[in-house]
């Protein structure tokens, strides 16, 4: 059974993880919202920690940035299980609201899956050019070779 859960544990807290990930890690994009994604060593029991941010320049009032926080920590919650199963890698994320209006959660909703669609598609990218399979003629099994 898939867990939809959101534990403290998860959420991104460490003050130099959370600037390594903006200064190391890659940026994907799906308006009006961006990803950033960085391996790091994490709790053993932890596969992935995420943080979430909303521009002060953009949003003055505070109620508004924690709504639109509260928005993307449940579309996160609700897309994790059937994005981050398969994942071999510990990664830290930071999710960045780009937006100049207050969104609905359908469209957050709809902007987090492309963003983990996206993140999903070049995390198998780069897993399938560091991945250590040879190929050429040498690389078949005896059964299909000629």
């Amino acid at each position: 059974m898939t867990s939809f859960e959101f534990p403290k544990k998860q959420r991104l807290s460490r003050k130099k993880l959370w600037e390594a990930v903006f200064e190391k890690g890659i940026r994907l994009k799906a308006y009006p919202l961006a990803l950033y994604a960085l391996q790091a060593p994490l709790p053993e029991d932890v596969q992935t920690q995420a943080g979430f941010a909303v521009p002060k320049r953009s949003f003055k009032k505070a109620v508004d940035r924690n709504h639109i926080k509260r928005l993307m920590r449940e579309a996160y919650r609700l897309g994790r299980p059937a994005h981050f199963n398969t994942l071999e890698r510990p990664f830290a994320f930071v999710f960045l609201y780009l937006g100049k209006d207050t969104p609905d959660f359908a469209r957050i909703s709809r902007a987090m899956k492309a963003v983990l669609n996206e993140f999903e598609t070049h995390e198998a990218i780069t897993q399938a050019q560091t991945d250590p399979t040879p190929s050429g003629p040498d690389s078949l099994p005896d059964s299909h070779r000629v």
